[in-house]
């Protein structure tokens, strides 16, 4: 199943067909909101908005464990997630798409891990995103009039400020491409659920480093609405031609997990049996 982690512009603009709402609960708290399940183009997508269906989470206190974790018991073993990000670089205007291949980590304040209480894993990262999906997201660009960038590097700051301008000097210096809060830890939980995981990003300002338009939410807003639309086009798409595979990130844990079977307690052990039942 293909999950889509995103803003309700991209499911309403999805039309789903036969759909139904999967209100769970996760040994993580409850997730941003009920998930919505249903048929676009025949084939089975569960849709979750990260901050809650009236955006009532800010980008630091968004479940992230709770929202993959509820992904992952519904079956999805798949991701795309669009998030509104600023540009960095001249090239990279409002209203372009990025489908970045790298991610640098600037938060402070949320829980990167489903383990670390009793049972200690170790994931690989060097590679954040799914290459063989990411691949995918790209030849469907066509799907859409927008621009669409392969590759690049992507900071999460915590938020929920914008930056200043010396912070975000500070970045273009360090040759980071697109700005944003909530890539992480969505990217690292994917990975330990096993879950290949695409952000879709559409830019919608520069930042505060560029003099050609003020950052505000004014602005934010009215450019992400244009590339929700460009998302959806593309998200449609994939759907209807993204082939069933298997991939490395489905066993992103097999020699990750460094706590040995015996040393793992019962509580723990059913906290987490979702995600390492195959190895434990």
């Amino acid at each position: 199943m293909l999950g889509i982690i995103g803003g309700s512009g991209i499911y309403e603009a999805l039309g789903f067909e036969n759909s139904y709402e999967d209100r769970v609960e996760t040994p993580f708290g409850s997730p941003s909101a009920p998930l919505e399940v249903g048929e676009v183009a025949g084939r089975e997508v569960a849709f979750l908005p990260r901050h809650g269906r009236d955006h009532q989470y800010d980008p630091t206190n968004v479940p992230y464990r709770a929202n993959v974790y509820a992904l992952k018991q519904a079956g999805v073993d798949q991701v795309v997630a669009t998030n509104a990000v600023g540009s960095l670089r001249e090239a990279l205007s409002p209203r372009t798409l990025v489908v970045p291949d790298q991610s640098f980590d600037r938060t402070r304040d949320r829980e990167r891990s489903f383990f670390g209480d009793g049972i200690v894993v170790h994931v690989s990262m060097a590679d954040p995103f799914c290459e063989r999906l990411s691949g995918h997201v790209l030849d469907c660009a066509d799907a859409t009039d927008a621009d669409v960038v392969d590759g690049g590097t992507h900071v999460t700051i915590e938020g929920p400020q914008f930056s200043t301008r010396a912070e975000s000097e500070f970045y273009r210096d360090r040759g980071f491409d697109t700005i944003g809060m909530t890539t992480v830890p969505e990217a690292q939980l994917a990975r330990e659920a096993e879950m290949c995981y695409v952000p879709l990003a559409g830019v919608t300002d520069y930042d505060v480093w560029h003099d050609e338009e003020e950052v505000s939410l004014e602005t934010v807003l009215g450019h992400a609405a244009a590339n929700e639309a460009s998302m959806s086009a593309i998200i449609e798409e994939l759907v209807e031609t993204l082939p069933e595979a298997d991939c490395e990130c489905h066993h992103a844990l097999e020699d990750a997990i460094n706590t040995p079977p015996e040393a793992i307690g019962r509580e723990t052990r059913t906290q987490v049996s979702l995600l390492v039942g195959d190895y434990r």
